[in-house]
């Protein structure tokens, strides 16, 4: 009984602090994304609230809190209250479930790098970021305006033809590695390249066994879908100054605003993470695996093994971050580099494109995973 308690309690404190986490990552990612685009635009950003502009967020914090805070007359207040709190809900939940480091193992407890271990984590992510499509509507309708609806609709129908791109496109990661565990995942990418089938080993020591280089295609489908599920450029259909305004949170302001935002960083996040984590090799270090740079510390610095575990704990957890903030850049990159997609357009390529790249790939890692473990060339 004290055991199961302690692990509640430990579990607990993980997750608030991986909330937080996330929570402490959006202001970063603002003001990224500010002198981000300040500089892909030549011009300068936000450079005088404090140094370079970092004290710009706490301004913006304080702009939010002081704004008025209202239910649009024809709106729904229940649903209009609603919206801001289950927008940021789900991203925050699902990205919880993704590991960002080995394990720290002690004698008597595993300490995993994670909010929580879930051995279908890929099927809990999608079914939580599914969530999104509910948020919207609610906002849409809860605002009574006939804008922040056909925003809702536009958004919510985007996110659902996507999901099914996205969806069929880590078909193949999946039968690749044979579960929905995302640690076994990671650790199935641990090492040097090593393809085994019909009969033959294609081995290449100096590249890493990322899933990037099994599944090419099902890596650019995947990235390509998360842009529409995050909403963001050039899939933000949701917004257009010309006709929707806003989109869906027009009518939002102050800090139920700030919380749509953080919902959005939030997408962004888990889709950087489950980039990262089916594709590459999550917190693996290239080609070595955690034994071997475990085995490197101790003999490197002749530490202690508890001292040489929390080191490469730390070691990979800066991998893993190098590559989710890698990630990131490329999401604000992207918004300001490519124009935005007309509606139809952007249904054709989910629909007639996407959809069917990405079961022709789920197809095709099927025979070739079958055939090639039956029979030999």
């Amino acid at each position: 009984m004290g055991s199961t308690t302690i692990e509640i309690a430990i579990n607990l404190v993980k997750t608030i602090l991986v909330f937080l986490m996330m929570v402490q990552a959006v202001p970063i990612l603002v003001w990224l994304e500010r002198r981000g685009s300040a500089f892909i635009q030549n011009r300068f950003g936000p450079n005088r609230v404090g140094p370079l502009g970092l004290v710009q967020l706490l301004a913006d914090a304080v702009k939010f809190l002081k704004k008025e805070d209202f239910v649009p007359e024809k709106g729904n207040r229940f649903l209009f209250y609603c919206a801001p709190v289950f927008a940021m809900i789900p991203g925050a939940i699902a990205y919880m479930a993704i590991p960002m480091s080995v394990p720290l193992v002690t004698e008597s407890y595993t300490f995993l790098i994670q909010g929580y271990e879930i051995n279908v984590g890929i099927v809990f992510i999608l079914g939580i970021s599914s969530l999104a499509a509910y948020t919207i509507l609610m906002a849409g309708w809860g605002s009574g305006s006939k804008f922040s609806l056909m925003g809702a609709l536009r958004a919510s129908a985007q996110i659902i033809s996507y999901e099914l791109a996205l969806g069929l496109a880590i078909v193949g990661v999946i039968l690749l590695y044979g579960t929905f565990n995302l640690a076994e995942m990671i650790q199935s990418q641990s090492g040097s390249l090593n393809f085994q089938g019909f009969g033959y080993t294609v081995a290449a020591n100096w590249l890493p066994n990322w899933g990037i280089f099994y599944q090419p295609i099902g890596a650019l489908l995947f990235f390509a879908a998360t842009f529409a599920e995050s909403n963001r450029l050039p899939f933000d259909l949701a917004e257009g100054e010309a006709e929707l305004v806003a989109g869906f949170h027009t009518e939002y302001g102050g800090f139920k605003m700030l919380m749509f935002f953080i919902g959005e960083y939030a997408h962004m996040m888990v889709a950087s993470g489950l980039m990262v984590t089916f594709f590459f090799g999550g917190y693996s270090i290239w080609n070595f695996s955690p034994e071997e740079v475990h085995s490197w510390i101790m003999n490197t610095f002749s530490v202690a093994p508890f001292t040489a575990n929390v080191l490469n704990s730390i070691i990979h957890f800066l991998s893993y971050t190098i590559k989710f903030a890698l990630f990131l850049w490329i999401f604000i990159h992207v918004r300001w580099t490519l124009p935005r997609f007309r509606y139809d357009q952007l249904m054709d390529l989910g629909w007639k494109t996407m959809l069917p790249w990405a079961l022709a790939n789920s197809i095709l890692t099927a025979a070739i995973i079958f055939i090639g473990s039956h029979f030999t060339l």
